[in-house]
């Protein structure tokens, strides 16, 4: 607990209204409102750049009590635009911490709120479903705060990728390493691109924006499209990226909003999901194996059921055991496929990372 002084109120779309204490930057914040069930993790969370313009809960009980290390991150900065828990503790346990968790969002001049019925808050979501919301430890006024509230953009049909992106494109691994492969950097977490050069992949991180022309310079032998914020629908730059992509008959693999895009390359809409999946414990089946894996996923949009299963092209391979949401895809005739979920796991279970084995074998086999 840090601030106990200072209170906090916490006020959703719907009119439901909670009162806290502040944690943080002293400040206002708005976003969209949603829930991620992991128990760790959370300074891993608080740097995806798929959480810009969102205000995050994190359902368990205490968060903060391990403290931050400058290494546990997947961007440059915190991404969240804001934060709700019931207990944010400022005392950690962890010696190799460098530092709080209230130091740290400070720092990244992010507004929270603690003293939250998070369960309660969760529950709530479930039902009605994401919405808009306002944290605020500077204005007590309510109907100031229903007032800026209302000024805040719905995520449905907001294009973000392209905020998060890399302002200019970088190189990681070995440039002598024997694949060569080009990242759309749409939001992508560091440990995704981790993952490849680790296998032995020389990357290069490209800008949400950049044309295709300039990509092929780089020569890649494979193409990876990554996760990001945001309603994929209106990135038509990415969506039209994509299909010429496809032409190429390289092979492509796409990481959740990656995942999205391939889908509307190829004719498939997406829609906005009712609350979203978020957590590190999601059961995904893998139709071509049989088996099934337990996965990290933060995603508020995803491909249309109906659509998927209608089109001769594609073929699903993943589904979600919770739902049965489209969990993974592959299009038929072309070295491309994609998954909803985050196999990189940084936090979460490493049970989905043989996906990178599968897509750089793949790179061999249609380089050689």
């Amino acid at each position: 607990m840090s601030n106990p002084a200072i209170p906090a109120v916490l006020l959703l779309a719907d009119g439901t209204l909670h009162h806290g204490q502040a944690f943080g930057a002293i400040g206002t914040c708005t976003g969209e409102i949603c829930f991620n069930t992991g128990m760790t993790g959370y300074q891993e969370v608080f740097t995806d750049p798929s959480y810009f313009g969102q205000i995050l809960i994190m359902n368990s009980a205490h968060i903060g009590n391990y403290g931050v290390k400058d290494a546990d991150v997947e961007s440059d900065s915190v991404k969240i635009n804001g934060l709700i828990g019931r207990n944010l503790e400022d005392q950690y346990s962890r010696k190799m911490a460098n530092g709080s968790l209230n130091e740290y969002l400070k720092a990244n001049k992010i507004v929270s709120i603690e003293g939250v019925d998070t369960r309660a808050l969760v529950a709530h979501i479930r039902t009605k479903g994401a919405m808009n919301c306002i944290i605020s430890s500077e204005i007590t006024d309510i109907d100031v705060l229903k007032k800026k509230l209302a000024e805040t953009p719905n995520m449905d049909g907001l294009e973000l990728a392209s905020k998060v992106s890399t302002a200019s494109s970088y190189e990681l691994g070995n440039k002598n390493a024997e694949l060569r492969i080009a990242v759309l950097d749409y939001g992508v977490k560091k440990n995704i691109l981790q993952c490849m050069v680790d296998r032995g992949a020389y990357v290069k991180v490209f800008p949400a924006k950049t044309p295709l022309d300039e990509v092929k310079q780089f020569q890649p032998h494979g193409y990876f499209i990554s996760n990001g914020p945001g309603d994929p629908a209106p990135m038509d730059y990415a969506v039209a990226a994509v299909k010429q992509i496809l032409e190429e008959e390289k092979p492509v693999f796409g990481i959740c909003l990656g995942h999205q895009l391939l889908a509307l390359a190829n004719g498939i809409p997406t829609f906005k999901m009712h609350h979203g999946h978020r957590g590190l414990n999601h059961p995904v089946k893998n139709i071509i194996t049989g088996l099934s894996e337990i996965t990290t996923q933060n995603h508020g949009f995803g491909v249309d059921p109906e659509a998927v299963r209608k089109a001769d092209h594609i073929e699903i391979t993943h589904v979600n055991l919770n739902d049965q949401s489209i969990e993974g895809i592959r299009v038929k005739g072309k070295p491309a496929f994609s998954v909803q979920y985050h196999p990189e796991a940084t936090p979460g279970p490493h049970d989905s990372r043989y996906l990178f084995d599968q897509f750089l074998e793949m790179v061999r086999i249609h380089r050689g």
